[in-house]
């Protein structure tokens, strides 16, 4: 026994010596294999960073001839289309975007003009339920003895409030457009009480309304003239707001402002033709081919010896309406020819770019925290899209959104899918435009926040106790 324990002594120097010589022997190989695997990936490193630089090199140039497209692109100068008006503005309804503003924010008489609030006033009524279109209307003394452009209304005749609307919108009847505003609010005075309440509203910051017409106050009928002897005066920008309001929440004006002839009474000899030369329409009519405008649709005339001659003008193409206005043009039909001058400023160099698609995931802000939720983090999406009205061509990948988010102790589950949680304003400067786009959407949820079990929430509260309790021990240190 003695003996076999002294043999094994023996033996366990050799056995360790071995293992040391196995040991070497891994090492040398696995050294000499690294250093074989690092000289094959030398050449293969070197290839890679080639070829990064020259990707680089590629990118680099893209970007650079992109940036020459983009500062290419250019709008002409509002100088340069030599326009002969006092004032013009041009707007795109959709994102309230001002395209163009000469002397946009100066009040001056707008004639006729004033007939747009007269028509949006009595169309809301309508749309309200509170008049109907066939409803009839009795003349009163007022309409009867207005003068100007009418239909020679007599006291005591009966039209329909959609015969009348026709005849103010086509023929720019100040006898119609009285007797309207009389069976509307009871008395002209009143209803212009109701325009300027409107005018307000709307956001028009010079218009004032005297009358439902735009006529002068010493043209009114002297028992009929208001106590203010304050006249009637609009801007350009004004006007446009206003025309916005109309094509916005009236749609369907183009039912009334697109008819080129209409014979009011039977008996008349001929009908009342449009005072509106632009109409697409007219581009087969001989007398007004030269003034017709493809996608104009609306919108109001004007003229007085005070005001000139001035025009609020709508047309569509390629999915985008624009509204412009013009006022103190020299002529009936120069104001029609500047119109077109400012359109085509507008359809020629600019156009409607989506920046944001519908259900857009904002950066940084994937998610919102709702408490008491089976999943405390839940998706937030925007609500809608988001176009501005940019130069063509132009680049809006700067596009820089802003998020403000509801405060959080607020949002407590249960949440139904699409509940609003803030909102984000994206920003955008275009080349060429003074101003600093923007418009502010909201932020949704994506999918429903549904409220965590009992035992979910007692296990998340214990969690969050401990976890409580860790922090505070670990910040005493």
């Amino acid at each position: 026994m003695r003996g076999a324990l002294r043999a094994l002594k023996l033996k366990q120097p050799q056995r360790k010596s071995t293992t040391k010589r196995r040991f070497l022997r891994k090492g040398v190989a696995s050294v000499l294999l690294l250093n074989l695997l690092c000289f094959s990936l030398v050449p293969a490193l070197a290839l890679a960073e080639g070829e990064q630089t020259e990707s680089t090199t590629t990118e680099s140039t893209t970007t650079e001839t992109t940036t020459v497209q983009t500062a290419t692109t250019s709008i002409p100068s509002v100088e340069s289309l030599g326009l002969e008006v006092k004032s013009a503005v041009l707007l795109e309804p959709v994102s309230g975007q001002v395209l163009m503003n000469i002397n946009g924010d100066v009040p001056l008489p707008p004639a006729s003009m004033t007939k747009m609030m007269t028509e949006y006033i009595v169309a809301d009524l309508v749309k309200q339920g509170k008049f109907k279109w066939d409803d009839v209307v009795t003349v009163g003394k007022n309409a009867a003895q207005t003068i100007g452009s009418r239909i020679f209304l007599a006291e005591g005749d009966q039209h329909t409030i959609e015969e009348l609307y026709i005849a103010m919108a086509v023929g720019s009847a100040n006898d119609a457009t009285v007797a309207l505003a009389e069976h509307v609010a009871g008395s002209e005075q009143a209803f212009v009480k109701m325009m300027n309440d409107e005018a307000k509203r709307m956001g028009m910051k010079t218009a004032h309304f005297a009358n439902s017409t735009g006529l002068d106050i010493a043209d009114m009928p002297d028992e009929f003239e208001p106590t203010d002897t304050e006249e009637t005066v609009m801007s350009a920008m004004d006007a446009a707001i206003l025309a916005r309001y109309i094509v916005t929440d009236h749609p369907d004006f183009t039912r009334f402002t697109t008819i080129q002839s209409y014979k009011f009474r039977e008996r008349d000899t001929a009908p009342m033709i449009n005072w509106n030369w632009m109409l697409e329409a007219n581009k087969n009519v001989t007398n007004f081919k030269q003034y017709a405008y493809d996608g104009l649709d609306g919108l109001k005339t004007g003229h007085t010896t005070n005001a000139g001659n001035c025009f609020t003008g709508t047309a569509v193409r390629n999915g985008m309406r624009l509204i412009s206005v013009v006022m103190g043009a020299k002529t009936e039909g120069s104001r029609f020819v500047e119109s077109r001058k400012v359109l085509d400023f507008g359809f020629n160099n600019f156009e409607t770019k989506q920046i944001v698609p519908p259900k857009t995931t904002v950066a940084g802000t994937e998610t919102v925290t709702v408490k008491k939720a089976k999943n405390t983090e839940i998706p937030v999406v925007t609500d809608q899209a988001v176009s501005f009205v940019v130069p063509k061509g132009a680049d809006t990948s700067a596009v820089q959104p802003k998020v403000t988010l509801a405060d959080e102790s607020t949002l407590t589950a249960p949440l139904k899918q699409g509940t609003k949680v803030g909102t984000v304003t994206y920003s955008f400067k275009a080349p060429g435009m003074d101003q600093t786009l923007e418009k502010t959407v909201n932020l949704i949820t994506a999918e429903d926040a549904e409220k965590a079990g009992w035992f979910k929430l007692m296990m998340r509260a214990i969690g969050e106790f401990f976890s409580d309790l860790f922090n505070g021990i670990k910040n005493l240190f």
